[in-house]
């Protein structure tokens, strides 16, 4: 197994206007595996609710698909700025944004118009970052900001709508609102108490700040994205017996060498790395739940599982975007927050046909714990912006 030497770690925190269903902001990602690249777009509608949300789902779009074409990036903004309507009562475009391309070299481009300018943070403090003003010929009244920037493993680079800058505007406290220096202060304590913090958990710390200065109702779409440029954090994830009973053995070294986060899932399995590895395998009592099967114990391994229904519950989660944050803690929720908080994972799913599940002459698209998992890996990398492989013994 390869492992890149450095992972774009991407997450973001939103909530809507008090009174609304919908944001009237938008946030967009998208890895591109070939290219070795990650996209990012904010965008915020004028206003909020449906209509800014519609007006910020074209821009955020449009960005996406320009830029991932590797059309120019300032040719993008300027086809943006084309589409977009005028409002005609206050004369401005009606949605925002702000696109960042970061490739695996780590050069970094970032467009921004009308949003409150992004953080680069580095080392745990915020840096300038050289930006430069751009007037597009046919839209003289309208200024971008165009940046390049080369960034380092550790990097962070933090951009968030109106919202977040703007909240608690009006109170003694915060007359002007948060401001983005303010925010980026914010951001600097929580890193200086955990470097090791992911974008999903800053996101959400500075999102919910905002949140708090309104006094929990906001006054305008809420949205913080985060890009953290570092080592990725490996997961392996081995379910099912090899088909051969004679690679045992050979599962047995996979699993002992690997260096990362490690989750057997199947109790057959996990009896066979028990029996190779000889450690003894305990059945966790603590957390009895009636919908999942118990957790297990066993040293050098982080979680112990039971197969099928354990995975299908963490596919389901996966699926609805459920946080693992507040739910029942389970075997299944504990899988969920290590998917969710690593980078790379890899699956190692055994061919051996499980008799309790599986009808041995049915074919082998039919075997429900390799549909589980090619499911799985494919809300991680479409919702969660992960990197997974599927190995199969």
């Amino acid at each position: 197994m390869t492992v890149r030497r450095s992972f774009v770690d991407v997450d973001s925190w939103q909530t809507p206007k008090r009174g609304q269903l919908t944001p009237g902001d938008v946030f967009l990602c998208q890895k591109m595996k070939e290219e070795d690249r990650t996209l990012a777009v904010l965008s915020d509608g004028l206003g909020s609710g449906i209509k800014a949300n519609v007006l910020a789902t074209l821009t955020a779009t449009m960005a996406m698909k320009y830029v991932s074409g590797y059309t120019d990036i300032i040719r993008s903004a300027e086809t943006i700025m084309d589409t977009l309507p005028i409002c005609s009562v206050r004369k401005i475009s009606y949605s925002t944004f702000t696109i960042a391309d970061v490739e695996s070299s780590g050069e970094t481009r970032i467009i921004e118009y009308d949003n409150p300018p992004f953080l680069l943070l580095r080392n745990g403090r915020a840096v300038p970052s050289p930006k430069r003003p751009i007037t597009l010929r046919k839209w003289q009244q309208r200024t971008l900001q165009y940046s390049e920037i080369d960034t380092l493993p550790g990097d962070r680079i933090v951009f968030f709508s109106d919202g977040v800058t703007q909240a608690g505007m009006g109170a003694p406290r915060t007359p002007l609102g948060w401001t983005v220096e303010h925010a980026s202060e914010f951001a600097e304590r929580l890193l200086a108490r955990n470097p090791a913090m992911t974008s999903r958990q800053l996101a959400r710390e500075i999102g919910a700040k905002a949140l708090a200065f309104d006094c929990g109702q906001a006054k305008d779409d809420i949205t913080c994205g985060v890009l953290h440029i570092r080592e990725p954090r490996t997961m392996l994830v081995v379910t099912g017996p090899p088909f051969f009973p004679a690679r045992d053995h050979e599962l047995g070294r996979m699993i002992s060498s690997f260096k990362g986060t490690i989750a057997i899932c199947g109790g057959t399995t996990a009896n066979i790395v028990s029996r190779v590895l000889c450690r003894p395998l305990a059945v966790r009592l603590e957390q009895l739940d009636p919908e999942v099967p118990p957790a297990a114990t066993m040293e050098g391994i982080n979680l112990v599982t039971e197969g099928t229904i354990t995975l299908g519950r963490v596919a389901s989660l996966l699926a609805a975007g459920t946080p693992p944050e507040g739910l029942r803690r389970n075997a299944a929720t504990e899988l969920l927050g290590y998917l969710i908080n690593s980078d790379v994972i890899t699956f190692v799913v055994g061919t051996r046909v499980n008799q309790a599940h599986q009808d041995p002459g049915a074919p082998v698209e039919m075997d429900l714990r390799r549909n589980i998992i090619k499911r799985i890996a494919g809300l991680l990398e479409s919702k969660y912006m992960k990197e997974t492989a599927i190995q199969y013994t």
